[in-house]
Formats: C-alpha cells, structure tokens, sequence
C-alpha cells in the first residue's frame, strides 16, 4: 500500500478551476463515502477550501490512480481539463505535504494558522464517516503535533503579512486588549470586510461600520453584530471610535483636520488609531499632526508587511528544517508496521508450539509419568521445536552461501558463532 496526496490549489489552479471542484456543504461526507469504496483505496479523507482540495488516501500500489479518476468523474469532468493542474505526491512526498500544509507553509499567506483548523475539520469529518484507518488517523495527528511544534519552535506567526491583518496587529500594540475598544470602519469594500473578521476574530466588540450605501454597511453589520451608520453620519460618532480604519474609494478626504480635532475635544484628549488604507487618502495629511491622533497610511503598513514577509520567510527556513526531520519520523514509524506484523506472526508460531507441548505434557503428568522427566522432556520438546525451523533454515542458508542471512540472525540473537560462517571449509 502506498499513501497519496493529491489535488489543486491557489498556486497550480485559477480560481474558476477550483470552484468547480469544491467540496462545499454535506458534500464531503457524501463524497468519503463514495470514495471510500472505490477499487484500492483504503483510507481517505478530503479537504477542501477555497484555495486547495485535496485527497489524502492510503492506496493499493496498483491502483494509486484511482482517487484522481474518482475526482474527475464525482465533478463531471473530463481528464484533460484538470489535469494541467493537478499535483499528486506518494509516500514522504504525501507525509512532508500534509505536514507543510498543517503549519502554513504551503498556504497563499505564507505561516497562517486558519488551514490548520480546515485540517481538523477534514479529519472529523473522515472520521465521522469511517474512512479514517490507522495509517492517515496517525498522519493527522502528527500534522497537528508539528503545526504547534513549527509555532512554538519558530517566529513565523508572529507577523502579519497583509495590510488588513497589520493593521489589526498595530491597534492591538498601542492598545493591548482590544476588547474594551470602539472601531469606527469607513467603507464596505474586501479590505474592510477582512479588517472587521480579525477585529471581531481577535476580541474587539463594539463595531460602527459607515458607508456610502447603507445597505452594504447593514449586511457586514449583520455579519459582524456592528452598527451601520452612513459617512454623512461620521461626526456624529467619530468622538466614540478609538480605532479608525479607513479604505474607500474617494477622491478627496472624508476626516479633515476640524472633524478630527472636534471629536478629540469631546474624547478629552484620548488618543484615537488611524490607518488610512485609502489611495487617494481618506484622511487628511495634517490629522497626522495632532498630539493624540496615531495616524498611519497604506505605504506605512506595506513596509511592516515587506519586512515581516522576510522574517516568516526566515523563520519558514527553519519550519523546513522541522518538517523534513518529521517527515522522517512518520517514515520511520511506518516502516516499523512491517516488522509489528512479523512479530506478531512470530509470537503466535511460538505460541502455538508452547502450547502444543504443553499439553502433552500435562497429558503426560495426568497419566502418572515422573513429574522431574516429564519436566526436562517438556522443557527439551519446546526448545526443539521452537528452534527446528530456523535451524533447518540457517543450515540451507550455510549451503547456499547466504552470508547475510547467517549475520543477521547474529545480529538479532546477538550470537558469537564458536566458528565463523565467514571461515567455514568447503
């Protein structure tokens, strides 16, 4: 058997080609089941987000194909319209995938920690629906063990690397907890809508997100439990926001220095967090000025971005490190199944033939036989038939000049021959 991962994303498929084999929904459960009964393939899971899907499979050797055609045909499409795209690692390939993946550095924002917890949950649902067996239930779990291993032992989280995230990050340095903090959010484009879910996703509470059209500032309210209010609006409540963020498309600024230094006199002076992500600028060149105003713009946070891009790409350096001597370990622990299965086998023969012997001689003990012979008969039986075999064997290894044979039981004995088998006569 050989394990596989196999699948597409943001870096070998556009993005038409990825929604069309997206797992999205109940459909991953549905497709486990399927695939779980295809020819060869014993094990599965699948993961599927909007930048990867992925097969995790534990396969027949012959039949390593097998999870593709099923992809292909579950989704309706011909084999020369994905395959262009598809990528397919076997065995350490498939293990240091997997591990990659765990801990971010196969992501599109290199170090980020949300696939991991999309792992997760593709290996619940795996199990959920019985596809899990010993070999990928043992490959996920140390996926998670080195995603937190990667974390602990490297600097590759420590930094954000978009510009909604920085943003994020600087509002939490000047003010630590976020959670007693009010943001104000001008615009309801992608960028505000990112900055809102890590505001949300890292504590902060209280939202007022202001729009032009205030239709879209109720639906990211709607989503965020925020307050929509319109820009007209902004004076209004400009005096309540600690943190401000703005990123609309405007030609001439929405904050002048008067709107500011008003709602400044109502805060009593409190130090009010801008980041004008905004090109024209949102807010005024002058606010930047004020005593108790901390005003940032887009260039100020894509030069913290280039510089924490160096250091996760520094710390991924070392995460590799980590990955490779991980990967080897699984290897290792996978090798060892074939000589558990040896053992096991090895230990039932031996125990068969103790048996055997056994009870012939508690036959023989029950018939009244001397209990001393009886003992050193039993004894000399299990010793003889435990070793007629591999005597039988070693001394054919011996006649057809099987040295590696005849060192290995050595080896495995620990035996000092009285005569070599190196210097046997002829």
């Amino acid at each position: 058997m050989t394990l596989i991962a196999c699948g597409i994303n943001h870096s070998t498929a556009p993005l038409e080609v990825r929604e069309k084999i997206n797992f999205g929904g109940d459909a991953v459960s549905d497709a486990l089941s399927e695939l779980k009964h295809q020819n060869g393939v014993h094990e599965a899971a699948i993961l599927s987000t909007c930048n990867r899907t992925e097969l995790y499979c534990n396969v027949d050797q012959q039949n390593n194909h097998s999870p593709i055609e099923w992809l292909h045909n579950f989704h309706g499409m011909k084999q020369d319209q994905l395959r262009p795209f598809l990528y397919k690692h076997p065995d350490q390939n498939a293990v240091r995938h997997v591990l990659r993946v765990a801990s971010g550095l196969d992501s599109m924002i290199l170090g980020e920690t949300q696939v991991l917890g999309q792992l997760k949950e593709a290996y619940q649902k795996a199990i959920n629906a019985g596809s899990i067996g010993h070999q990928l239930n043992r490959l996920f779990q140390h996926s998670f063990h080195v995603a937190k291993e990667v974390r602990n032992s490297t600097t590759i989280g420590n930094h954000p690397v978009s510009i909604a995230y920085a943003a994020m990050r600087l509002a939490q340095q000047i003010f630590g907890d976020l959670k007693n903090q009010t943001a104000l959010l001008i615009g309801a484009g992608d960028t505000i809508e990112l900055v809102a879910r890590h505001l949300h996703d890292n504590g902060l509470n209280r939202m007022i997100i202001a729009n032009r059209t205030l239709a879209r500032s109720q639906q990211l309210a709607r989503e965020y439990a925020v307050y929509a209010i319109q820009i007209g609006d902004i004076p209004k409540h400009l005096a309540e926001a600690d943190i401000v963020i703005s990123s609309t498309a405007s030609t001439l600024p929405i904050l002048d220095k008067t709107i500011v230094e008003s709602a400044i006199k109502i805060r009593k002076h409190h130090p009010v967090f801008m980041v004008d992500l905004a090109v024209p600028r949102d807010i005024a060149v002058d606010v930047a000025d004020m005593d108790d105003v901390y005003l940032y713009n887009v260039d100020d946070l894509k030069n913290i971005v280039q510089e924490n891009l160096k250091s996760r790409q520094n710390a991924a350096r070392q995460a590799e490190k980590i990955i490779d001597a991980q990967t080897r370990e699984y290897m290792e622990w996978l090798s060892s199944l074939d000589a558990v299965s040896i053992i096991c086998a090895l230990r039932g023969q031996a125990e068969q033939i103790q048996n055997e012997v056994i009870q012939k001689g508690l036959l023989k003990l029950k018939n009244g036989a001397d209990p001393e012979t009886t003992l050193l008969e039993t004894t000399r039986n299990l010793t003889n038939k435990l070793i007629h075999v591999p005597s039988t064997r070693l001394r054919d290894a011996s006649v057809q000049n099987r040295d590696d044979l005849l060192q290995a039981v050595e080896e495995l004995y620990g035996l000092k021959a009285h005569a070599s088998h190196k210097d046997k006569k002829p």
